[in-house]
């Protein structure tokens, strides 16, 4: 009679993984038999059932997208923004959460002209906030685009460059002014076309 070799790990060795392998199994079966709306509380993995677990979508460890309860997708959501030009007119757009203003601009044929596209590496595309209370709403700039707003034209308490300003929902309304000319060292006249 054939007898496997267990060698040096030993009979406990062995007990330990069988035991392990059971109740890694126990755990499994628990948490694909626990109702979906509220945690098991006979769980091994609690902290994993509440982080994954969406009672409004009834589906746990999905790679689908799920529905906003709000009847409105994130993706679809979009703010209002206002440009005043360098004579005034205005143009009021609607950008897409997560959209940059210099990104927005260039799909409205606005005259925003980010010689860099949005690099951080010149401050074309700057832009003066009209409201504080909504200049307040945005990140803090970082060094590097201070660093590029310090060489704009016209530059504002409330300048900044608008391939750092992000669309998101606190700033429905925004109204950014264009400054009357901008500082591109790399072409005298150069306008960039959207890619």
């Amino acid at each position: 009679m054939y007898k496997p070799h267990i060698g040096s790990c030993g009979s406990s060795t062995i007990m330990f993984i069988s035991k392990f392998s059971r109740l890694g199994a126990q755990a499994f079966k628990g948490l694909s038999e626990a109702p979906l709306t509220t945690p098991s509380r006979r769980s091994f993995f609690p902290i994993v059932q509440n982080a994954y677990s969406d009672s409004l979508t009834r589906k746990l460890f999905s790679t689908t997208p799920t529905d906003n309860p709000q009847g409105e997708n994130k993706d679809n959501q979009k703010i209002s923004v206002t440009f005043f030009d360098k004579d005034g007119e205005e143009q009021e757009i609607k950008v897409p959460i997560g959209m940059s203003m210099l990104e927005a601009a260039h799909e409205n044929d606005i005259e925003l002209e980010g010689a860099c596209e949005g690099s951080l590496a010149c401050s074309t595309c700057h832009v003066i906030v009209m409201d504080v209370e909504q200049y307040n709403k945005l990140e803090d700039p970082t060094d590097e685009e201070n660093d590029m707003l310090d060489l704009a034209f016209g530059l504002t308490e409330t300048s900044r460059l608008g391939c750092q300003v992000i669309a998101k929902p606190e700033l429905d309304g925004l109204r950014l002014a264009l400054p009357a000319a901008t500082r591109n060292f790399a072409v005298d006249g150069y306008k960039p076309k959207p890619h």
